[in-house]
């Protein structure tokens, strides 16, 4: 999928450009996400822990966030989620059987998410799965026809494999065995889940990431979606002030580098406007 004149300085590089070349399990994976968690928000914006308790109302839908100690997963921790899922929704598709608990390559996921592949990014991996196992949700939003009205975590529960140094230390993380949530497995089992542009990993702010997602969800088969500004503000879970989101919106359309939507403003700041990029 090309768009036409994306600004490529305002994206991330692309690491592992043959990917396929040497990673099998993940050549024909297609970016998957559930559009749940793509139009409310469950997810962290911050890069520092958030502590805070979140609670979202919109209509008769109701979210309540509560991290831990360790602070609410992020959006960057959804990496994850979206790895498990590209992974379930291609096994699904080749008729094969999937469960909610799944067994994932370390290194197969720094890849497909664009990331680097240091000790560090290995370790990072660990504090990931903290937040997502430690994050507790409660709604009534539902996936896969069936209304959750209770707690539960992203991530019911995780494991790492590691490997081990010569002295006997722990060296960087080879596998990842995660177990997700009913809510999550639903939303794949009913197949309630979107695919997405792999420039997605590329984008370099957390509010970015976001908005493709709202815009991802809500525009679907239309050329053009609208939304005023404080609705898609109070969509994101965005902390900042209300005038420091204008101002990163008309950034954004300023530069024209979201994967697959244009970006509008209003000179008074109070409608924004995804239009579809021309697919070459």
């Amino acid at each position: 999928m090309v768009s036409d004149n994306p600004n490529e300085t305002s994206l991330l590089p692309v690491r592992h450009p043959q990917q396929d070349l040497f990673i099998c399990d993940i050549a024909d994976c297609v970016l998957k996400n559930d559009i749940a968690s793509m139009e409310h928000p469950v997810f962290s914006l911050s890069k520092k822990p958030d502590l805070s308790v979140r609670e979202y109302v919109n209509g008769d839908k109701r979210l309540t966030v509560t991290p831990s100690v360790k602070g609410m997963a992020t959006i960057y921790d959804k990496d994850i989620l979206i790895f498990a899922i590209s992974q379930l929704m291609a096994a699904k598709n080749h008729g094969e059987p999937i469960s909610r608990q799944l067994r994932l390559s370390a290194r197969s996921f720094l890849v497909f998410a664009n990331r680097h592949t240091g000790g560090g990014d290995y370790d990072q991996l660990e504090a990931a799965l903290d937040r997502l196992t430690g994050t507790r949700l409660r709604t009534s939003i539902r996936t896969g026809g069936e209304k959750q009205d209770a707690w539960f975590g992203l991530v019911d529960s995780a494991y790492v494999k590691r490997k081990e140094r010569a002295d006997g230390s722990d060296g960087r993380v080879m596998e990842m065995r995660i177990t997700l949530s009913d809510w999550l497995f639903n939303a794949v089992t009913a197949n309630e889940v979107l695919s997405m542009h792999s420039d997605y990993f590329r984008l370099r702010k957390p509010i970015e990431r976001r908005l493709y997602e709202i815009a991802r969800k809500h525009c679907g088969l239309q050329a053009q979606w609208r939304i005023s500004v404080h609705l898609l503000y109070k969509k994101t879970g965005s902390r900042s002030p209300i005038k420091q989101f204008r101002f990163l919106v008309r950034e954004l359309a300023e530069r024209q580098h979201l994967p697959d939507y244009m970006v509008e403003i209003e000179e008074s700041g109070d409608l924004v406007t995804f239009t579809k990029r021309r697919v070459l």
